[in-house]
């Protein structure tokens, strides 16, 4: 590995270390109380070394939500081309968006129920033209889109649908994060019920 290269991994490393130090101070203490100087603290580096990294502490919350977002891109995008009926790549889909925002509890309750502008403006999907704006939003309009292919709706209609669907999820997964003594087998459950609720509802 030549000196340019080697120098290129440090400094990735250096900024990886410093947005998942960020991540853990927001799980603790909420993305309210995020401060240059408690990420320089907690790594025992200098702020002007933070600030080397990154302009302030607004670049490192949007970079935070890239981060999270491609997460949820991902996710939603698992469900890879296949045999299966629309309806079933749908909800494959869905449960494993879920299983996902569960798996990290902390941050997506955070970031999913601020109000912070700098934030909505990665999280916000209830306005109209979001399929076009939100890429996850956009990936499960045509996930919607494929199980209409026979009897086509309305663009408008296709995006009301999937914001809707995103909303009951999220309010499942924050019900579920809240109540977090809930067993693992009644998580199951709840997660399948209202899966299989949503898309009956839409293909019937």
């Amino acid at each position: 590995m030549g000196t340019n290269e080697r120098k290129e991994r440090e400094r990735e490393n250096r900024r990886e270390l410093i947005l998942n130090t960020a991540e853990e101070i927001i799980a603790s203490d909420g993305i309210d109380n995020i401060s240059i100087r408690k990420i320089a603290s907690k790594i025992e580096y200098s702020p002007a070394i933070i600030y080397y990294y990154f302009k302030d502490k607004d670049e490192i919350i949007n970079s935070l939500m890239v981060k999270s977002y491609k997460r949820i891109l991902s996710t939603l995008a698992s469900v890879k081309p296949s045999d299966k009926e629309p309806k079933e790549k749908l909800k494959e889909g869905l449960k494993n968006y879920i299983v996902m925002a569960l798996s990290i509890p902390l941050e997506y309750k955070t970031i999913m129920l601020s109000s912070s502008q700098s934030i909505l403006k990665h999280t916000s999907v209830l306005f109209s033209g979001a399929a076009e704006k939100r890429e996850a939003i956009g990936i499960l309009c045509q996930q919607i889109r494929d199980i209409y292919w026979e009897n086509p709706k309305e663009e408008s209609y296709i995006e009301l649908t999937a914001q809707v669907l995103w909303s009951s999820a999220f309010g499942l997964i924050i019900r579920i994060i809240i109540e977090e003594d809930l067993n693992e087998t009644q998580k199951e459950i709840l997660i399948e019920h209202q899966v299989n609720i949503l898309i009956k509802a839409i293909v019937s």
